[in-house]
């Protein structure tokens, strides 16, 4: 008989909220593989968090699991930032964590938590490994996650005695739970009295010399890996491909848990909890979803990690591998039930880009409307591609919502109850996306002498399309408004270019318009509810894509400056394929309207000779932001770097000279719209070369 393991990871979705001041072994295993999980962590929610944690624990009980593995820093959340640094974040975090011990729950299951912990006077990124109400081990993180978006080395330092372990004392209520006055704490592993357990955290996956590698050769055949990652448009096969070539060469089981929401800033964190099997996925959760706890679960024999590493070239390195400290324990993993089968082998899934706008920001959406207690979304609709792929978005927002009223998520429809502004003895069920897109999403077209009637059409059917509660409005009372003001200060009245005026008087005279869109947005987001009879207010949407953010084309303080930007990490050329996809998979045929339309601000007034258009006015496409963005930031080029690579890949369209005039223009444009960059709505972050980071 083979030992079988059931195994489980979670997804544990992470938001933000303030917290309460209340303070030798046998010849075959068949192991039901632990749960992985993807939990929805709300960052400084323990009380939430810790409900969280013990549904994913008693849904991979009920699925007959015996170890579990949750996403990192899963008690506290992961986006606490410089709470981290607060002693109130640990005291509450090791509260709960006693909680969870002393909880029925976690019993007859091994458990990966994670949590911050002070060791010596220094905080570490931890995973707490339990079992029956003990602490076997503390395992701090040795490589930390600091780039991009990620600043681990702020808050946490990394253990440096690697395969060494010292003695943490416990803290005297967790010690009246455990009857442990210490427990070991550093490098170890697990070792049951069937298999061997090894934990990485997030990063050192991702790093060159990973601790998996020493670990498999020296017997360990269970890997758990609980992460923080974020989305990314085309990450997810990466994270995929090393959690396969992890135990492809080497041999085993690897658990990956992550993150799954938004948590309170411009990330989401997409889930995806997995299972791999030498080298092949044998379980994938869902990489976007609205629900707060998803638990992935699979059936291992243990057996099958040992035949694949009976490889003389193996054999040879793990007989001189160094030894890692085992935290012995008198449990097995397996047992001895009969009728299971291990779970098969399937190929990995895989979200097109388009598809990825669709759900990514999506999800993020919702999970800011739901936290900030706001009755919905307000958004400017220009009637050009950018508000209508927001539009579009927020659209699928609603249908996600839809889906999950269907499916009976009792907790998605309490919540669309209260965004709703429905009595709490309501039984409404927003079955319908359009017409629940009524009541939570308002639409409001802002035009000017300048405005055509193309856009203004385009804006009112995608508003009847989706089922947006729509405004059409002139405001050229207003712009009118303040010129008169100006002149009667001044004396002077500025003019556009094609009238005659300067360049100064042309810009100033777009920008006031775009200026006061803002102001009208914001009067609108907090009065819209009240002029339908509802209280509360509305979140602004903004607008500008990656590109014009990183280029700088955009007016500072107009309507791109909103409360966030489901687009503001998404360049344009893919925004045109989420359109396209959108068009079909959503039924929406006004979208080839959009499609075809030519880019404008429509700012500057329309003669028979002068259109104005995006491409001009900014003096490069799209596509070539986008590659720009990509040189400057991903690839770390400067001017001359990024000049020698597009003499290559673009020598056989343009000349030498051409390039280095693009290759000039957009560093000048770059350099001196810095000062907009700190000012920048916080937007979904979607590509590697975003500048909303601002540095």
């Amino acid at each position: 008989m083979g030992h079988l393991i059931t195994l489980a990871t979670s997804l544990v979705r992470n938001d933000v909220v303030i917290p309460s001041s209340k303070g030798s072994r046998d010849a075959r295993t068949d192991t039901e593989i632990p749960p992985s999980s993807s939990l929805n962590q709300w960052a400084l929610d323990f009380n939430g968090n810790y409900r969280r944690i013990l549904d994913s624990i008693r849904i991979a009980k009920e699925r007959g699991a015996s170890l579990r593995v949750g996403p990192e820093l899963e008690i506290c959340g992961y986006g606490c930032l410089d709470h981290f640094l607060e002693g109130d974040t640990v005291l509450h975090s090791w509260e709960i964590l006693a909680r969870i011990l002393a909880a029925q729950e976690a019993r007859d299951i091994v458990c990966d938590i994670g949590m911050p912990v002070i060791h010596k006077n220094v905080i570490y990124n931890c995973r707490i490994i339990i079992h029956d109400g003990k602490i076997l081990l503390i395992r701090p993180k040795m490589w930390l996650a600091n780039d991009g978006n990620y600043r681990e080395m702020r808050y946490f330092t990394p253990w440096a005695k690697h395969r060494q372990t010292e003695d943490h004392y416990l803290p005297r209520m967790v010690q009246q739970v455990t009857g442990q006055v210490k427990v070991p704490f550093g490098d170890a592993v697990v070792s049951t009295a069937d298999t061997c357990i090894g934990i990485e955290l997030c990063e050192e996956l991702f790093t060159p010399a990973s601790p998996h590698i020493l670990m498999g050769l020296d017997g360990v055949e269970i890997f758990t890996n609980s992460s923080g990652s974020h989305h990314e448009l085309r990450k997810l096969n990466t994270r995929i491909d090393l959690i396969r070539e992890a135990t492809q060469k080497l041999g085993g089981v690897y658990l990956y848990a992550n993150q799954q929401g938004c948590d309170g800033d411009r990330l989401y964190y997409d889930g995806c909890a997995l299972i791999a099997l030498n080298g092949k996925v044998i379980a994938q959760g869902s990489q976007f979803s609205l629900n707060d706890v998803e638990v992935v679960t699979a059936t291992i024999d243990i057996e099958d990690v040992r035949s694949h590493r009976a490889v003389k070239s193996r054999s040879m390195q793990a007989a001189g591998a160094e030894r890692y400290q085992r935290i012995e324990v008198p449990f097995a993993l397996s047992d001895d039930r009969f009728g299971r089968a291990p779970t098969r082998f399937q190929d990995a899934r895989f979200h097109k880009p388009e598809e990825e706008i669709a759900l990514g920001p999506a999800c993020w959406l919702w999970d800011y409307l739901r936290r900030s207690r706001t009755q919905g979304f307000f958004l400017p609709l220009s009637g050009g591609i950018d508000s209508c792929a927001t539009a579009t978005i927020v659209h699928s927002m609603c249908r996600l919502v839809s889906e999950a009223a269907s499916r009976g998520e009792q907790d998605i429809i309490g919540d669309a109850r209260r965004i709703a502004g429905e009595p709490e003895d309501s039984t409404y069920i927003p079955s319908d996306p359009k017409e629940f897109c009524s009541r939570v999403f308002h639409t409001c077209y802002m035009g000017t002498s300048n405005s055509s009637a193309d856009t203004r059409g385009r804006a009112k059917e995608l508003a009847q399309a989706i089922g947006s509660y729509h405004v059409d409005l002139n405001m050229d009372t207003v712009v009118s408004a303040v010129q008169t003001l100006f002149s009667t200060v001044t004396g002077l009245r500025p003019r556009f270019k094609v009238h005659g005026g300067s360049s100064a008087e042309n810009l100033a005279l777009q920008n006031i318009q775009a200026r006061l869109r803002m102001v009208l947005a914001y009067m609108f987001a907090q009065l819209l509810p009240w002029v339908r009879g509802r209280a509360g207010g509305l979140l602004v949407l903004g607008s500008a894509n990656v590109d014009e953010s990183l280029r700088g084309y955009l007016t500072k303080y107009d309507c791109s400056s909103a409360d966030i930007n489901p687009i503001g990490g998404i360049s344009k050329t893919d925004l045109k394929k989420f359109i396209a996809y959108a068009q079909t998979q959503f039924e929406l045929p006004i979208l080839e309207k959009f499609l075809t339309a030519t880019p404008t601000a429509e700012l500057e007034p329309i003669t028979e000779t002068y259109v104005q258009a995006d491409e001009a006015d900014m003096g490069m496409t799209y596509d070539e932001l986008s590659i720009f963005g990509r040189l400057r930031k991903v690839e770390k080029c400067g001017p001359y770097s990024m000049f020698s690579k597009l003499v290559n890949e673009w020598g056989s369209m343009l000349s030498p000279l051409q390039i280095a005039s693009k290759v000039k223009l957009f560093f000048y444009e770059y350099a001196r719209n810095r000062h907009k960059m700190t000012t920048l709505t916080p937007s979904y972050h979607a590509e590697s070369y975003s500048p909303d980071d601002n540095r």
